[in-house]
């Protein structure tokens, strides 16, 4: 089946490492037959990432990128946004005339503070429950594709708190994706979580199959690469989690339009 990536950022991000060019020629080299850009983007001027990306830069290396690799590599152009629920008209403006393939949706900070920092002098339960109402907030208001990372803060909670209790926030989570599933949304399974301390997928596989006994199909798959190093890594792991959970596609995206990949 086809091998895509639905999450890398270049140096077009603020923490960005490598040139489109490179990772485009990298994921080539991997056998990906489709790579979606998904630079960092974020209306908030307290953001590191505010006025970071210069979308004429980034169209310009995109649009060369595609020539170059053409018949080799499709070449997708999207956006991570960080709290896409905020300053919604000044976004919907400035992303308007962007020509985009694909909208992540995240949460990275809360109150303005990054997740690293908002959790400082709070408890486990209270922090959790926080982070899930914020992604509940942006999945009935923001503007996104799929849900980044769903449960992304047990990346900076894990080594103080552990990791969240999914029945303790079953009900939350189920309204989550029952809103994503009724604006016909999507969530992304995130590979990066096995990279890190949790060593587990963002979200959690008991998320992926509660997400499929709501009726959830939308799914993309990324890695979240910041470098060459990490391209289209674990697809084939998340593949089999899906098989197992009864997925029949993952999908890609043209212009904001899901396109189904059928699971082999």
């Amino acid at each position: 089946m086809e091998k895509i990536d639905y999450h890398v950022h270049s140096d077009n991000s603020f923490d960005g490492k490598e040139k489109i060019i490179d990772l485009s020629n990298r994921a080539c080299e991997l056998g990906l037959s489709e790579i979606c850009f998904t630079e960092h983007y974020c209306m908030d001027p307290m953001d590191v990432s505010y006025n970071v990306l210069d979308n004429s830069r980034y169209s310009d290396e995109i649009k060369e990128c595609q020539e170059i690799l053409k018949g080799k590599i499709s070449i997708k152009k999207g956006l991570e946004i960080g709290e896409p629920y905020m300053f919604k008209e000044d976004l919907n403006n400035s992303i308007k005339d962007m020509n985009l393939d694909f909208i992540i949706g995240s949460i990275h900070n809360i109150d303005h503070l990054k997740l690293r920092s908002y959790i400082k002098d709070k408890d486990k339960k209270y922090i959790y429950n926080r982070y899930f109402n914020e992604i509940y907030k942006m999945v009935t208001q923001g503007e996104f594709d799929v849900v980044g990372h769903l449960d992304l803060m047990k990346r900076y909670a894990y080594s103080d708190f552990g990791n969240y209790d999914f029945k303790d926030c079953e009900e939350l989570l189920a309204s989550i994706l029952k809103e994503v599933i009724g604006r016909n949304k999507g969530i992304e399974i995130n590979t990066s979580g096995l990279r890190d301390n949790v060593k587990e997928l963002y979200p959690s596989v008991d998320v992926i199959k509660l997400y499929k006994q709501l009726g959830g199909e939308i799914i993309t798959i990324g890695s979240d690469s910041h470098t060459n190093d990490f391209i289209g890594s674990e697809f084939l792991t998340v593949i089999k989690i899906l098989k197992d959970a009864g997925f029949k596609y993952i999908f890609k995206y043209e212009k904001r339009n899901p396109i189904g990949v059928k699971i082999i």
